[in-house]
């Protein structure tokens, strides 16, 4: 069955200690049902003595049994009030808890308490309880926990709590990395933009296609020959040009023409047949 107290808690809440007052605190509660146990056995033990009979007798021992059935009635019902006690430490706050039927319930946010006072008499430290005052930064008490059941360990877990909690508002867990970004290189062709894009995106339909590569420049090709001979000798005629009408031995203008028709022709510029046909034409004029 679920205690009364965890159905308090919110989301995320955790429950970290659970305790309660000390058992003594139970027996000074029942002090006035012990007080009739303890008169019962004293008329029993009184009509023993005296050797009582007949009607006081009879009178006597139904008044101890109702003494006796009076105390342990009185002494439960405090137990039980003793075992409805919900003395919490969350991750969050303090929670207490008491009542049977009627709860009352207080708790105080561990971020608003500024310290926790332990007081301890000598009985208290030989059965291990003390009453526990909690304080705001205004340096007010605003709870007291009576007869708490092990102080100590309930403050040291409670100012712990305290710590992670202020701890985990200043530093916050870290979120997990997020992947680098890539910076796209200049020279990336827009073919990989595109590729990457979907296919229903309107930045991808916006792209335009790429342009296959400009071919290379024409004039880094080799100058084709020439297919027909006769322009090619007519432009190397051209190009030496008749021999110099001021010459005073035509041998010679002959000779240098033959030269520089050699010299076209290991050039490339002329064919050898073209070479040989103006060879014969310059030796037919001697």
């Amino acid at each position: 069955m679920t205690r009364y107290a965890d159905s308090l808690l919110t989301e995320g809440e955790q429950v970290v200690y659970r305790s309660r007052q000390h058992w003594l605190s139970l027996l000074i509660r029942g002090r006035s049902a012990l007080g009739i146990v303890i008169l019962a056995v004293i008329i029993l033990v009184a009509l023993a003595f005296i050797k009582a009979n007949g009607l006081l007798e009879t009178g006597g021992v139904s008044l101890v049994a109702l003494l006796v059935i009076v105390g342990v009635v009185i002494l439960a019902y405090r137990w039980w009030q003793w075992s409805n006690q919900d003395y919490i430490i969350t991750n969050r706050r303090l929670l207490k808890v008491t009542g049977i039927l009627n709860k009352h319930s207080a708790d105080s946010s561990l971020e608003k308490i500024n310290d926790a006072v332990l007081d301890q008499p000598v009985l208290g430290r030989m059965l291990n309880y003390g009453d526990l005052s909690i304080l705001t930064a205004a340096e007010e008490a605003v709870d007291i926990y009576h007869m708490l059941k092990d102080p100590k360990k309930f403050k040291k877990i409670m100012l712990t709590q305290k710590h992670n909690l202020e701890t985990g508002f200043m530093y916050p867990a870290a979120m997990p990395p997020t992947p680098p970004l890539r910076a796209e290189s200049p020279a990336q062709p827009v073919a990989a933009a595109v590729a990457s894009a979907p296919a229903s995106s309107p930045a991808a339909a916006a792209v335009p296609n790429p342009q296959a590569p400009p071919p290379p420049a024409a004039d880094m090709a080799p100058p084709p020959l020439p297919s027909d001979p006769a322009p090619a000798a007519a432009e190397a005629a051209a190009e030496v040009g008749p021999p110099p009408a001021q010459a005073s031995d035509p041998s010679l203008s002959v000779t240098e023409t033959l030269s520089q028709l050699a010299d076209l022709r290991d050039k490339g510029a002329i064919t050898p047949e073209e070479y040989e046909s103006k060879k014969q034409e310059l030796l037919g004029r001697l």
